[in-house]
Formats: C-alpha cells, sequence, structure tokens
C-alpha cells in the first residue's frame, strides 16, 4: 500500500473495506447531502494573507480547553457505533487520544460503554448525551459518566428527530446483530422498552427516544444533576450562542451534526465567526465538521475558535497519531 499522506486517503480505504451499509452511515448526510459538500467547499474559499520573515523556529501548539492542558487544539468528536468499522471501536480511539495527549468525546450510542473506554487507562474524556422522554434514563447515563471520570457533558441539541439521512433508509440500516449500544446495557430502561422486533432493535428505538420538546429549560435541569461542565453542541446561530451563555453553558460547539441532521444549514466555518462575536468571549467556542487538513484548523482559529473536534472511525492508536501529525 502507497504511504498515506492525507485523511482523504484513509476515507478512500474505509471505502474499499468496509461493507457498504457501514461506510454509508458514516459517510453520508442528510437529503440533498448539500450541506455535507459545503462543510467542506467553505474551507476552501477561505483564503491566507501570509506573513513573511516572521521566526517560526519555536512553535509550541498546546492549549488548554475547560482547564485541562492538551497538546493540540484538535481533539475527538463523537462518532456512534464505531466497533462496526474495527473490533476495537471506541476504545482504540481512547488509547489514541490518551496517547496524542488529547481529548476524546465518547458518544452515548457507541458500542463500547463509558467504563470499557475508562479502563483503557487515563486520558481527558467528555461524553456526548441526548436527552431522552425517560428523564431517569439521561440521569443514570450522566451519574455512569462521572463515575467513569469523564470531565464534561456535551450536550447535542440538533437532533430532535433524527435527519432524513437517504443512504440510510436505501441500505435499511441497522446495528450489525453482534453489536449494540453498550452504554444502555444495564440500564433502568424505565417506559424505554425496547421492541425486539424492531429492524434496528436497540439502535432504532433509543433514537426514537430522544425528547423532541427539548428546549433551554433542560440545559437549567442538567446543571441540577451533574456539576460536570456542559458544552451546547449544535449551535449555529448568534441568537442561540447568546442563549447558551444565558443558560449556563460552560461552552459552544458550533455543529450541524456533520451535515447529517437538516439539510441546507450553513457550514460550521460560514457560521462560526457569528457565533463567537456573540459570545464574547465569555465561554469558549468550538467546531466541528469538514475539518481534514492542519490548514482547516489553522482558520477556524482565525475566526476564534478555540478548537476543532475532529469525527475518525479509527482502526489502530497509530492511525490516529498519523491523523494527528498531518492535522499538526
Amino acid at each position: 500500500m502507497e504511504e498515506i499522506t492525507n485523511v482523504m486517503e484513509y476515507e478512500e480505504i474505509a471505502r474499499q473495506k468496509l461493507p457498504k451499509m457501514v461506510y454509508d452511515y458514516y459517510a453520508s448526510g442528510a437529503e440533498d447531502q448539500w450541506t455535507l459538500k459545503e462543510n467542506r467547499n467553505a474551507f476552501s474559499r477561505i483564503l491566507f494573507r501570509p506573513r513573511i520573515l516572521v521566526d517560526v523556529s519555536n512553535i509550541d501548539m498546546t492549549t488548554t480547553v475547560l482547564g485541562f492542558k492538551i497538546s493540540m487544539p484538535i481533539m475527538i468528536a463523537p462518532t456512534a457505533m464505531q466497533k462496526m468499522a474495527h473490533p476495537d471501536g471506541e476504545n482504540a480511539t481512547a488509547r489514541a487520544a490518551s496517547a496524542a495527549d488529547t481529548i476524546m468525546t465518547l458518544s452515548s450510542w457507541a458500542t463500547s460503554s463509558v467504563e470499557e473506554v475508562a479502563s483503557t487507562g487515563p486520558g481527558i474524556r467528555f461524553f456526548q448525551l441526548y436527552v431522552y422522554k425517560d428523564r431517569n434514563v439521561v440521569a443514570q447515563l450522566v451519574r455512569r459518566a462521572e463515575r467513569a471520570g469523564f470531565k464534561a457533558i456535551a450536550l447535542t441539541v440538533d437532533t430532535p428527530r433524527l435527519g432524513r439521512r437517504e443512504a440510510d433508509i436505501k441500505n435499511r440500516f441497522a446495528l450489525p446483530p453482534n453489536l449494540t449500544l453498550k452504554n444502555f446495557e444495564g440500564l433502568d430502561l424505565g417506559k424505554m422498552t425496547v421492541d425486539k422486533t424492531s429492524d434496528s432493535g436497540l439502535a432504532s428505538y433509543v433514537a426514537g427516544q430522544v425528547d423532541r420538546t427539548l428546549s433551554w429549560k433542560d440545559v437549567k435541569w442538567l446543571q441540577t444533576i451533574t456539576s460536570l461542565p456542559i458544552l451546547v453542541k449544535g449551535v449555529l446561530t448568534a441568537e442561540d450562542a447568546k442563549l447558551a451563555v444565558q443558560n449556563g453553558a460552560a461552552g459552544i460547539i458550533v455543529s450541524n451534526h456533520g451535515a447529517r441532521q437538516l439539510d441546507y444549514v450553513p457550514a460550521t466555518i460560514t457560521a462560526l465567526e457569528e457565533v463567537v462575536k456573540a459570545a464574547q468571549g465569555r465561554v469558549p467556542v468550538f467546531l466541528d465538521g469538514g475539518v481534514r487538513r492542519g490548514t482547516d484548523v489553522f482558520k477556524a482559529l482565525a475566526l476564534g475558535a478555540s478548537g476543532v473536534f475532529v469525527s475518525q472511525s479509527l482502526k489502530t492508536s497509530k492511525t490516529f497519531l498519523g491523523v494527528a501529525t498531518l492535522c499538526s
């Protein structure tokens, strides 16, 4: 195999190796996939004005996120069901992020539990959370993340219902029968009784249990059940950025859910500047979506981001270290 020189080449290898249903789940966006393309195209329209004859022999890429010092302003975004890509799944991602001295965010729809990820060794980890109709389930998930040593909650707010992902519809996507959403095992699901006969089993049922009445009052409620800082993930406008600050968010993640939710929303790099201006420095603003190169990271930082989150389904720790090196 030829030497891999950039992140996009990993994507092509994944296309060749993964089953079509799995690859399409990871790679596709909602409806026409306009926003999916725009997440990348918008970066290409931002140009540099380079200054020359500046001493760059000493470069320090370390930064601090919510008080935690990390090696670079590049962190791991939550990506669901990683064991569809490799048996080690999220556990490999956790080891890789720790080795790279950066932060991993674990999806609540992971195929490894918070306890399993914690058992891989030391590391700074955040937990991505949806709010379900049964608040008891939410409380149980948060308590487990706290006990496992996770340091923050990334509250996803742009998914009152799943986006129309037509590739998944055509492929009749279902979590492979040998896998499960591990964070829901052993929970008292209460009203969330799983229909074992449904095509996607637990995965589709849990998705259907996300609370469509979710509002800012629920951000306040979440603060009453945890002392962990809460990042609001899914902000695209100045108006919502101001509300996030007003409602006690510790940070904002500018995100369009990888273009998998509502098509024809702006690319995240396009929305970033207005969100940063609205936050007025009161909380850090981060970005995910479309980041493929170190120049993308630089553009986000130049427009006011405190760091970026990148989504990768990682095969080995070595893979992520390669990605981290390329991005930096």
